[in-house]
């Protein structure tokens, strides 16, 4: 886990780098001088000028609002700096190779691959949105609070995590067909080209994933093959707050301690079996002792848990390093989208019927999320079931898929493909 690449600060030299600071400074230089080289070699071209002024400023609207909003708070809430996340950089890599291969494909089958460059924002766009919707209402409750504005920003803030494939798949599915709509290119067409691309960009984002610490899988014993993640990590945190890594083993309806591993720091600590954990809740330090001019989220709290009606309380240094073993869930999952854009990549395009690629791969990853839902944790299920939502939505588009298949094979063969 990698979960920050870069941190900028809040302020260099006493002057803050977003907002109106230095930032802004350097957009102005860039302006100035773009200005000056429009002036060179376009001769004062005001058109030009134009064209490219709504796109300085847009940037300067980040620069001064949108960025100020997505740096991290210290612990006393103001702001200590940006992130630059390995889980963003990860996807924007993925979306860069996606599209760098639809474009090679398009040429493979006629098209002109600047078509995929002029769907390709519509499709990322479309794709986030989808991806973000998806996950903030199957948990709408992480993202409540104190604020409508600070609930807004939580579910603004994608690049920290929190997309679901399958609302991107969905969000750019909706968007691409509404482009191929608009410019009378055939909707199964185009899919064989685009669809083993999207699963080169899962094969990246589940790297970024892996990164953030985020869709990890269930717990396993210690192997060649297992993830160990540190503090403040999502598996941390969960294996902490259930209790499971002080050493207790704990029934989650009732709260009651089955077991107590033996030498574990709830053992030593006395707390035995049969007694009920009412809580546990992470304990930061002492505010004299927290640098405030570092993230909270870099701050290791220690614990305290409430059992039988007794606080029993850990330090952070008395806490275990790492957390216990989990099955490489993300690994799994982006070396099988990577074998299956392979594997969809060595279907001759203008072979076989179009819409053959596009079913063949939805089903495909319909199958391989199935198999991942089994692996990963983070799920409960759903309609009162064991299945997760991931695995319902997988059931309905692998059946979505066969019927696709059936149809289109059903159909007369195109005059197109009969030639080839």
């Amino acid at each position: 886990m990698h979960r920050t690449l870069l941190f900028i600060p809040h302020e260099i030299a006493g002057v803050p780098v977003f907002g109106f600071g230095w930032a802004l400074v350097a957009l102005a230089i860039g302006f100035t001088i773009r200005m000056a080289m429009l002036s060179i070699y376009k001769n004062a071209n005001l058109s030009q000028l134009a064209n490219e002024l709504w796109v300085w400023a847009i940037a300067m609207a980040v620069i001064v609002f949108a960025m100020p909003m997505v740096e991290l708070k210290n612990i006393d809430g103001a702001p200590s700096g940006m992130a630059i996340r390995g889980y963003g950089v990860m996807l924007l890599l993925g979306v860069c190779a996606a599209v760098s291969l639809a474009a090679y494909r398009a040429t493979l089958r006629g098209i002109d691959p600047d078509v995929i460059l002029a769907m390709a924002p519509w499709a990322f766009i479309g794709g986030i949105i989808g991806a973000r919707m998806f996950y903030v209402i199957q948990y709408r409750e992480n993202f409540y609070a104190d604020s409508v504005w600070q609930t807004f920003r939580n579910m603004l803030a994608f690049t920290e995590g929190g997309l679901v494939v399958y609302g991107s798949f969905i969000g750019g599915f909706i968007a691409g067909g509404w482009f191929a709509l608009r410019h009378k290119i055939p909707f199964f067409k185009l899919g064989d080209i685009i669809v083993p691309s999207l699963f080169i960009g899962v094969f990246l984002g589940r790297i970024g994933c892996l990164m953030n610490g985020c869709c990890y899988g269930g717990r396993c014993d210690d192997a060649p093959y297992a993830l160990y993640f540190p503090p403040n990590s999502p598996v941390y945190v969960e294996q902490l707050e259930s209790g499971e890594l002080l050493g207790l083993l704990v029934d989650s309806r009732s709260g009651i301690i089955s077991s107590v591993q033996p030498n574990s720091i709830a053992a030593e600590a006395g707390v035995v079996a049969g007694s009920k954990l009412e809580r546990v809740q992470r304990m930061y330090p002492q505010r004299n002792k927290i640098q405030t001019n570092v993230p909270e989220e870099q701050i290791i709290p220690g614990v305290a848990a409430l059992i039988d009606g007794k606080t029993y309380q850990w330090t952070a240094d008395e806490l275990p390093t790492r957390a216990l073993a989990v099955q490489p869930a993300q690994l799994i999952s982006s070396l099988g989208s990577l074998a299956l854009c392979l594997a969809l990549c060595a279907i001759p395009l203008g072979r076989y019927r179009e819409g053959l690629v596009l079913f063949l791969g939805l089903s495909g990853y319909a199958i391989l999320r199935f198999i991942m839902e089994l692996i990963r944790v983070d799920e409960g299920g759903q309609f009162g079931t064991s299945l997760s939502i991931s695995q319902w939505v997988s059931i309905i588009v692998l059946v979505l898929c066969l019927v696709g298949l059936a149809w289109i094979y059903q159909r007369p063969k195109a005059p197109e493909a009969i030639a080839q």
